[in-house]
């Protein structure tokens, strides 16, 4: 019964999402409560464990999460990302266009989220495509696909950070297997698919078309990478460290203080304050007010990933955990490979990358001790799963046919198609790597 109990919560969640239109942060509220009455949780313990869920959660990423905004936001207001792509573009010239814009993609994403990234740089992809004459979605889809492998592979993107947390892994570990798995699946979804799209006609709109900063206005190249980065350049740096030093060694807490993730984007946000901020002649309160719409963005975000705290702690507070334990045993599954599945339903039925990871977490993260398997990997596996078939249901399918003024048979044979091919590579990958570390 319980395996039922537990597809009705998740079957209760998408009808309150996808028919009936409910805002996902409520939607997981009132499954968290129907899960914890249905799974016999005393009704005296259903809101304090709700309470505990989200609390718990957030308490690990809202700095993550608010500080990755601010400094995505900084990167994109301060011309930081345009300097990147026109750089790139003067490196690899026309003939390497579709690689210029996947490499554009995954430096600037890594700090942007999805949709900002999307609503930034897709112009600037337009403005190429009419400069040298080429099919729109040539030159745009490989950008997108490495924003999506971003959003749904690296942190400091909520989803992908928020599975840390909730698996107790390393941001740093994760940000580098990541990156190894990131880097050729781009290619396949980027620069290796876009020549077979060339075929596909699409007439973006001029409104769509970027109004970009004077070229005297926009701050150099190496400030912007440097910048753009340095989240990744610090976390991967002092998880060598860390790896490198013994517990016992006095200088062990001080190291491990400046690899906790939240001290590492905050340190990374007061230097693009300063660089890209006071150091080009900004007051501090302009540099404030773009923090504070860049949090005003994700709000959302953040209650939707507080809602899925709470689902997931009916689910352990009621004991599913070992009913799911046991029954997961007997699976004849690879558990990456269990992972990547559930969320891959999920997301097929919600449209949602962010709450299909995030529901796949709740069941699975009090399994993650039983399971033996690497927290890092199950961190990427489920965000591969959770880009799998982007359909009718998905914001970003709807974004991607109106800014390229597509029919809808185009957006599924190039949007859907990549999307699903980074689910699966990302898969792939996941499991190669997996094998390769118990080799070695």
């Amino acid at each position: 019964m319980t395996f039922l109990f537990v597809f009705l919560s998740i079957a209760l969640l998408v009808v309150l999402i996808v028919w009936a239109k409910l805002n996902p942060f409520l939607s997981f509220l009132i499954t968290a409560i129907a899960g914890g009455f249905l799974l016999g949780l005393p009704a005296n313990e259903v809101a304090s464990s709700i309470q505990k869920g989200m609390g718990a959660l957030l308490g690990d990423l809202v700095i993550v999460i608010v500080t990755g905004a601010m400094l995505g936001k900084l990167v994109a207001e301060s011309g930081a990302a345009q300097r990147i792509a026109s750089f790139l573009m003067g490196i690899f010239g026309e003939k390497y266009i579709t690689w210029a814009m996947a490499l554009t993609g995954l430096v600037v994403g890594i700090p942007l989220f999805y949709n900002v990234g999307f609503v930034l740089l897709v112009p600037l992809a337009f403005t190429l495509s009419y400069q040298y004459r080429l099919p729109a979605v040539y030159v745009g889809l490989p950008l997108l696909a490495a924003l999506s492998v971003t959003h749904g592979f690296l942190p400091p993107h909520p989803s992908p950070a928020a599975l840390v947390g909730q698996f107790d892994a390393n941001m740093g570990l994760t940000l580098l297997y990541g990156g190894i798995i990131a880097i050729p699946t781009i290619i396949l979804a980027g620069p290796l698919l876009a020549p077979l799209l060339k075929g596909i006609t699409a007439q973006p709109l001029p409104t769509f078309q970027a109004d970009p900063k004077p070229e005297a206005e926009l701050p150099g190249i190496g400030n912007s990478v440097l910048t753009a980065l340095l989240p990744v350049v610090l976390l991967v740096a002092t998880t060598i460290l860390s790896m490198s030093v013994s517990a016992t060694h006095p200088q062990r807490p001080f190291l491990d203080f400046l690899a906790n993730p939240s001290v590492v984007m905050l340190v990374s946000v007061g230097f693009a304050t300063y660089s890209l901020g006071l150091r080009r002649k900004q007051t501090m309160s302009q540099l404030m007010d773009i923090y504070t719409i860049a949090t005003k963005d994700i709000s959302m975000i953040l209650l939707i990933v507080a809602g899925a705290g709470a689902l997931k702690q009916v689910f352990t507070d009621s004991g599913v955990s070992l009913a799911l334990a046991e029954g997961i045993q007997s699976w004849n599954m690879h558990p990456l490979l269990l992972a990547w599945l559930i969320t891959a339903i999920i997301r097929i039925a919600v449209g949602s990358a962010t709450v299909a990871g995030l529901t796949t977490a709740g069941i699975i993260a009090p399994l993650v001790p039983s399971l033996a398997v690497d927290p890092n990997l199950l961190v990427l596996s489920i965000g591969a799963g959770s880009l799998v078939f982007s359909h009718f249901n998905d914001g970003g399918f709807w974004m991607f046919k109106e800014y390229f003024n597509l029919s809808i048979k185009d957006t599924l044979r190039s949007w859907t198609l990549m999307e699903t091919i980074v689910a699966v590579a990302g898969l792939v990958g996941v499991l190669l790597l997996d094998s390769l570390l118990k080799f070695l």
